[in-house]
C-alpha cells in the first residue's frame, strides 16, 4: 500500500510543475498541489473520485467532518457544498491529490450489473473509505496512460470502469448505488439537486420540486436531508452565495448586484447571510480572498 502511493506521488508530482489544479490528457483526471496548509475554503465537490497521495485535509459537510489522508479516499456522488482545509503540506513535501470525476452512464452500468439495492433507503451523498491495493494498482495504471497518450482512448475507459467497480465493491459501496437504482428515492434527490443548481436564482418552491421528483414535501425534505445534512432551502441558499462570491471575486461586481443576480432582493438580508457563512461581510471578504492569493 505505502509503495503504491508513493509511487502515484512521483507520478503526480512530475506532471504538476507548480501549485493549482492541473488537466491532464485524460478529460476526467485531474491532479492538484498545494505547497502549504490552507483556511477552510468553499468550495463544490462533484461526483468524483478524490484520493491524496501525500498530505492531507479535512472536507466539513454541514456540521460533519471527514478527515482524509494517504490511507483513504472520499467518494462525492452528487454536487454537494463543502468546505475543505489542507491541514499538511510543505514545499518539501506538498500536498498532493487527484481527483477522477464520476459519470452517471458508468455508474448506471456498474450498478446493473451487481447484487439489488433497497429503492427505499437513503444514505449520506459522501462516503469516506479506506484504500486497498486493487484499487490503488487500478489508479496508478490510469495515471502511467499518461506516458502512452495513444493508449488514452481506448484503455482509460476501461480502467475507469474498473475503479469504480472497486469503489462499489468496497465496505461502503451500497451509498454509491443508491444513486443509480431507478426509482429510488436517492436518485429522485439526486434529480432535486440538478435541478436547484440550474435554477439556484429562482425561488424555491419546495411543492413544485418535489411534483417535478415525484415525491411529497414531506418526503422529499426527510431524504434531500439524509443525502445533503441539509434542507433544500438551505442547500440553495449556499449555492446562492457561493456563486455570488464567485461573480465577487471574478467580474469586480458590486455585492447589491451580485446578490441580485442570484436571487436576492434585499441587499441587506445578502450581506448579512454572507457575512454568516463566510465570516465577514462581501467587499472586506474579496479584499482578503486577493490579498491570501
Amino acid at each position: 500500500m505505502n509503495l503504491l502511493t508513493s509511487e502515484l506521488a512521483r507520478y503526480i508530482s512530475s506532471h504538476t510543475p507548480k501549485d493549482g489544479v492541473h488537466k491532464t490528457a485524460i478529460p476526467e483526471l485531474y491532479f492538484r498541489r498545494i505547497s502549504q496548509q490552507s483556511e477552510p475554503t468553499h468550495s463544490s465537490s462533484f461526483p468524483s473520485l478524490y484520493m491524496i497521495v501525500q498530505g492531507s485535509k479535512t472536507v466539513a459537510l454541514a456540521e460533519e467532518r471527514y478527515f482524509v489522508d494517504p490511507g483513504s479516499y472520499i467518494v462525492s456522488s452528487v454536487h454537494l457544498p463543502v468546505i475543505g482545509q489542507i491541514t499538511q503540506a510543505s514545499p518539501n513535501n506538498p500536498y498532493l491529490s487527484l481527483q477522477i470525476t464520476l459519470h452517471p452512464d458508468m455508474l448506471f452500468d456498474l450498478t446493473k450489473k451487481s447484487s439489488p439495492h433497497n429503492k427505499n433507503k437513503t444514505e449520506r451523498g459522501i462516503i469516506l473509505n479506506p484504500s486497498t491495493s486493487d484499487l490503488l494498482n487500478a489508479i496508478l495504471r490510469l495515471v502511467k496512460l499518461l506516458e502512452t497518450p495513444s493508449d488514452i482512448e481506448v484503455l482509460a475507459p476501461l480502467i475507469m470502469q474498473e475503479i469504480f467497480y472497486r469503489v462499489l465493491q468496497s465496505e461502503k459501496g451500497e451509498l454509491l448505488k443508491q444513486f443509480a437504482v431507478i426509482g429510488s428515492y436517492a436518485l429522485g434527490i439526486s434529480k432535486a439537486i440538478q435541478l436547484i443548481n440550474r435554477n439556484y436564482s429562482e425561488p424555491l418552491v419546495i411543492e413544485e420540486l418535489a411534483r417535478t421528483v415525484n415525491m411529497s414535501p414531506r418526503t422529499l425534505h426527510r431524504h434531500f436531508k439524509k443525502v445533503t445534512a441539509m434542507s433544500p432551502l438551505q442547500y440553495q441558499k449556499i449555492i446562492r452565495l457561493q456563486t455570488a462570491r464567485r461573480l465577487l471575486l471574478t467580474e469586480n461586481l458590486d455585492a447589491a448586484i451580485a446578490g441580485f443576480r442570484v436571487g436576492y432582493e434585499s441587499p441587506s438580508q445578502f450581506n448579512r447571510e454572507y457575512a454568516r457563512l463566510f465570516g465577514r461581510p462581501p467587499i472586506r471578504d474579496i479584499y482578503h480572498l486577493r490579498s491570501s492569493l
